[in-house]
């Protein structure tokens, strides 16, 4: 996290500039390019190096990098990207930086012979909002410009559905498009669940609480098998029960106060009972959002199991669906039936988002499902029961020359 401090037990300003005269957008923000940054950023810097040369680690995600204030001529991401690969030259392996960022910006991942950052991947969190949208319905905040399966479709197929378009959320025009010609699918990172998405939820409710253990698979399904770097977010692979609620231990009482009743006023904004927003000082609040392991042996949650490791085989097995370049990735949806098709080489994923069953004009024969489908006798079409979805395997081997969605 080198973006902001947090507000307690912060007294690394007190031993050197580190701290930037403008804060932030979470309190005081790290001087990267004002009076005596040059030291400040070798302390990031070295940091960084410091994880992957002596505690071995592979990869680091970067938290928020657009929250990173740095107006210097070298972006502090792109001088650590320089600096990361020399590393990775001299130790003889990989050494991977994955951003997280809102910005919808290409050249994070654009190489630095390209005029970008160099960074290795980005979080793709268009991603998340339109799977999500499409398959829960919910619209509030944030969510407002998903939801349909035309933005699932064009999101999939591009990355990011924001690519200098009017996000309604923001007021303004947001995100330049993805060259996809030249910039694979794997520099994005798919997921349906991150701690942020489910922490910063009012209850800190899992998608299991509000979703059927059908529409978690299709979920699954939608990111397992897409050209995306997928990622899984701690229980999500047996649904689990527990909830994951932003907890907090500040020993301060008038910032523990103003922690509570700043969520409560920023949920009650958006619509939730204030009430029954957890207290992230309660203890208890920390102790229910321990996973409960033993939930991966009750039938409901070992079939969801079985199911993510089915899809994961199968990413491993065939080359079509790890494929990243999305121009070999075409689908087709219909919005009123909510069934969503992807492509990926002999292989058909076809999703039903609805509750009721529903033909897809769609042959092949059914390799991986979650609830059986049925296919016609000349294998043209498919019935997939509501909240399901089928993989399909095409006899002819051939894939779909149509123009990408």
């Amino acid at each position: 996290v080198y973006n902001h401090l947090g507000p307690s037990g912060n007294y690394l300003g007190r031993f050197g500039p580190y701290v930037a005269p403008a804060p932030g957008i979470w309190g005081d923000s790290i001087n990267l390019d004002g009076t005596d940054s040059g030291e400040v950023r070798r302390y990031i810097l070295d940091n960084a190096l410091r994880w992957f040369r002596d505690f071995h680690i592979d990869a680091l995600r970067l938290d928020a990098v657009h929250a990173l204030l740095d107006h210097t001529a070298t972006h502090l991401l792109e001088e650590l990207a320089v600096e990361t690969f020399r590393l990775s030259t001299h130790l003889g392996r990989p050494l991977s930086l994955i951003a997280e960022s809102d910005l919808n910006d290409p050249r994070m991942i654009t190489p630095r012979s390209g005029g970008g950052y160099g960074l290795q991947a980005q979080w793709a969190d268009d991603i998340h909002h339109a799977i999500h949208t499409a398959v829960s319905g919910e619209r509030q905040g944030y969510y407002g410009d998903f939801g349909s399966l035309e933005c699932l479709a064009q999101t999939l197929g591009h990355g990011f559905f924001h690519a200098g378009t009017y996000s309604t959320f923001r007021g303004r025009i947001h995100g330049r498009p993805l060259d996809i010609r030249r910039t694979p699918a794997s520099s994005l990172v798919a997921y349906t669940c991150t701690h942020d998405q489910i922490g910063n939820r009012a209850l800190g409710d899992r998608p299991g609480a509000y979703l059927d253990a059908g529409q978690l698979a299709v979920r699954a399904a939608l990111v397992l098998t897409s050209p995306y770097t997928p990622m899984l977010f701690m229980g999500e692979e047996w649904g689990a029960g527990t909830p994951f609620r932003y907890f907090t231990s500040h020993p301060e009482p008038e910032l523990a106060a103003a922690v509570v009743e700043g969520r409560r006023r920023e949920f009650g904004e958006h619509g939730w009972n204030t009430e029954d927003v957890p207290n992230p000082q309660d203890p208890a609040t920390f102790e229910v959002s321990k996973l409960n392991w033993d939930e991966r042996t009750a039938p409901e949650h070992a079939r969801l199991l079985d199911c993510y490791r089915e899809l994961i085989a199968l990413r491993r097995a065939r080359a079509e669906v790890s494929d990243p370049w999305l121009e070999h990735l075409h689908v087709t949806y219909d919005e009123e039936e909510r069934w969503i098709t992807l492509y990926r080489g002999a292989l058909r994923v076809v999703c039903n988002l609805g509750p009721d069953p529903v033909t897809v004009p769609v042959g092949g024969r059914p390799i991986l499902w979650w609830d059986e489908p049925t296919v016609n006798r000349t294998e043209s079409a498919v019935l997939v029961p509501g909240h399901s979805f089928v993989i399909l395997e095409s006899r002819t081997g051939a894939t779909r020359s149509e123009p990408l969605v």
